[in-house]
């Protein structure tokens, strides 16, 4: 297989074409372990064992995000709070007024995409919560809207808590990524691309990215950086 046919395909699928060192790797299985490990414990502290099973579910997905992307937009306190919260609200909502299982399991999810659509909170694991809300049986009924507390309020929490005690442990992680150093730029760079800039153009995709604006201005300064190296290596 020729290597630009073998880009090709990589590309249409979607595949990263940048994979991270092993120790990223490690790092990440290591936190998604303690933080299903500490979530799953604490579930069963404070509610019966059919409930916490079923929702950890979801927390299994918020760990892939917390752990493997941490600075990642969709990965935030905001995105991993809201996402879930909301989307648990919502799950009741549609469970108790929604005629038929069927219909009120495909309203929940979709009007959980919206509601974290509009209070800017998009955390794709919140769509499990939301569905699990409707399709979870009798125990999770029987919670009402407490279900958006425990143990899905509980469940966030102490994730969070790992996420942010976890990533802090090595210095090229942080979480949120709003305490990582690289973030701390410039307001003004007349000479460059801004903050302002690399907000316009997000605004302009008009669709949700996985990155935030200080990465990508981080990963501009890299790429001119390695470009400068690059021509004077040519001299």
């Amino acid at each position: 297989m020729s290597t630009d046919f073998s880009s090709k395909i990589h590309h249409w699928l979607g595949v990263d074409p940048n994979p991270v060192s092993h120790a990223e790797k490690a790092v990440a299985t290591l936190g998604a372990f303690f933080g299903i490990f500490l979530t799953t414990w604490v579930s069963l502290q404070v509610v019966e064992l059919p409930v916490a099973i079923m929702i950890v579910g979801s927390m299994g997905a918020s760990a892939v995000l917390l752990f493997a992307v941490p600075h990642g937009q969709l990965s935030q306190p905001w995105a991993m709070f809201g996402g879930h919260i909301i989307s648990a609200i919502v799950g009741v909502s549609c469970a108790k007024f929604a005629p038929g299982l069927l219909f009120s399991a495909a309203l929940a999810v979709a009007l959980a995409v919206a509601a974290m659509h509009i209070t800017r909170c998009i955390h794709p694991p919140g769509g499990a919560t939301a569905l699990i809300a409707v399709i979870g049986g009798s125990d999770i009924h029987a919670l009402g809207y407490s279900y958006a507390i425990m143990p899905v309020g509980i469940n966030v929490l102490v994730m969070l808590a790992v996420a942010i005690i976890f990533n802090y442990l090595f210095v090229w992680r942080r979480y949120p990524a709003a305490l990582h150093a690289r973030h701390a730029l410039p307001k003004d760079e007349p000479d460059g691309i801004t903050i302002k800039d690399i907000e316009h153009a997000l605004h302009a995709l008009d669709t949700p990215v996985d990155v935030t604006e200080g990465e990508l201005q981080l990963i501009y300064q890299l790429a001119e950086q390695h470009a400068a190296e690059r021509h004077e290596n040519k001299l």
